[in-house]
């Protein structure tokens, strides 16, 4: 697949202005409602989709299919970051006005991370063929260890990037607003005083940070669909950007998706034994897309089901009470 250098910087400049778009459109701090959120979820679906029909054609069926089931890994694994970015919001207290300027720059930070290590991963394969089986061997642990553990935990406490951050930089108690830095008065001689970092900052970084952790899983996921790197970062970076949309969707809905961990974990675990498997027998593409979508059907399925029967259970039991 040849994939001229305009068409990379097209793509680039494509993604930055939608950026810019987003940036425009939430320009002031507010609390982001279901509506506004379903309205930019569906506008960056269409618009990885619609990107997605054009590789299809542009390139080939194959190439479209690599595609698709590269960005359905990715949202599907971003599902789980998802609910580790309301973790760690809960856990700083983070008011609902700020939060999604810190969604914002932590897509531009996943951007940039997710270059890098589709870069290296790509370069990797190319002079390590054995880098494949390591891969493939991580994911196949990877998603058994997330079957076993269903539970969601996060310590921010425990996080190395905010402890050296704590190091050299002091953490105000409480926010100011949007800003990220700000000067504490009297700290100098001078009357200037020190720069001290928000509590949003410290955020920042602790997403920043889970993003990155992510990535070691979702970035060899892809790789097992498509070794093209133009295919893997324009999936990776399409999936990416309605992250903040899903956050506001999902977050208030953690619950809901009970089963949904086991889905991810079977998606993991079908990824890294085709990667273990690709010199002996290639799986097709239109046969990882099924599989990928079966597994995301049946796990929703399941949640919806327990939801339903769960309500039911409840409403039989207050019907009784109240007859007793």
């Amino acid at each position: 697949m040849s994939v001229p250098l305009w068409i990379w910087a097209a793509v680039l400049a494509v993604i930055l202005a939608m950026l810019a778009v987003d940036l425009f459109a939430h320009r002031r701090a507010h609390v982001v409602g279901t509506r506004e959120a379903l309205t930019w979820s569906g506008l960056w679906i269409a618009l990885g989709l619609g990107f997605g029909a054009v590789v299809w054609l542009v390139w080939g069926p194959e190439a479209g299919g690599e595609y698709l089931a590269g960005y359905l890994i990715e949202k599907s694994l971003a599902v789980d970051n998802v609910f580790v970015i309301a973790l760690l919001f809960s856990f700083f207290a983070v008011p609902r006005e700020l939060q999604h300027r810190v969604l914002f720059l932590g897509v531009l930070g996943a951007l940039v991370f997710r270059a890098v290590f589709i870069g290296a991963g790509a370069v990797l394969l190319e002079h390590f063929h054995w880098i494949l089986y390591v891969f493939g061997a991580f994911l196949l642990y990877t998603g058994v260890k997330m079957a076993r553990h269903s539970a969601i935990e996060v310590h921010p406490d425990r996080n190395p990037m905010l402890r050296l951050m704590r190091r050299f930089i002091p953490v105000t108690d409480s926010y100011q607003g949007q800003r990220f830095l700000v000067r504490r008065d009297g700290d100098r001689q001078d009357g200037r005083g020190r720069w001290a970092a928000t509590p949003l900052l410290a955020v920042l970084v602790a997403v920043e940070t889970s993003d990155i952790v992510f990535a070691v899983d979702s970035i060899p996921a892809i790789f097992a669909v498509t070794s093209e790197p133009f295919l893997v970062f324009t999936s990776n970076a399409f999936a990416i950007l309605g992250l903040r949309a899903m956050y506001f969707l999902l977050a208030g809905a953690m619950h809901r998706f009970g089963y949904l961990r086991y889905g991810l974990a079977a998606i993991l675990v079908f990824v890294g034994a085709k990667m273990l498997l690709a010199d002996v027998y290639k799986i097709p593409v239109w046969l990882s897309l099924v599989v990928i979508c079966a597994c995301l059907a049946i796990a929703v399925g399941a949640s919806q089901y327990r939801n339903s029967r769960e309500a039911r259970d409840g409403t039989q039991l207050t019907a009784g009470e109240q007859q007793r």
